[in-house]
């Protein structure tokens, strides 16, 4: 039990990361297959919206549980959806789309595969860009 302990100390942050980021993907799928199957609006815009709630899942949970920031509200906020939107434009809708209309792929395929690329993408740019200063900040 020891040594669990102390393993789930040292990777923290990315055991925190990985499972708030299988939740924001389920909170993401659900979304997108209320717009699509239940309310039958269009694919593309359906991924949008799904995307956009769970940015705003994201940001809320990294901020509090993963990086337990203490940083800048405002500027830890812009800077995690502008690399949303990269990683969004990038993968989530650019990819879907051309997977989905493009490609022909069939969209709960598409849908599975852009959700590891974003996941992997916005954890670099988290990482390295949003949260990277927000614990020293936090304590000055």
């Amino acid at each position: 039990m020891k040594k669990i302990k102390e393993l789930y100390n040292k990777y923290k942050e990315v055991i925190s990361y990985l499972i708030f980021g299988v939740l924001t993907t389920i909170v993401n799928f659900i979304l997108y297959f209320v717009f699509t199957k239940v309310l039958t609006i269009d694919e593309i815009i359906s991924n949008g919206l799904a995307w956009f709630f769970s940015v705003l899942f994201a940001y809320i949970t990294n901020k509090a549980f993963v990086f337990e920031s203490k940083g800048k509200f405002l500027k830890e906020m812009i800077s995690f959806f502008i690399a949303r939107i990269a990683s969004g434009i990038l993968c989530d809708i650019g990819t879907f789309a051309l997977m989905v209309k493009v490609l022909h792929i069939d969209d709960t395929v598409s849908k599975v595969i852009t959700q590891i690329m974003v996941v992997v993408l916005n954890y670099i740019f988290s990482k390295l860009i949003v949260f990277k200063n927000s614990k020293k900040i936090g304590k000055n």
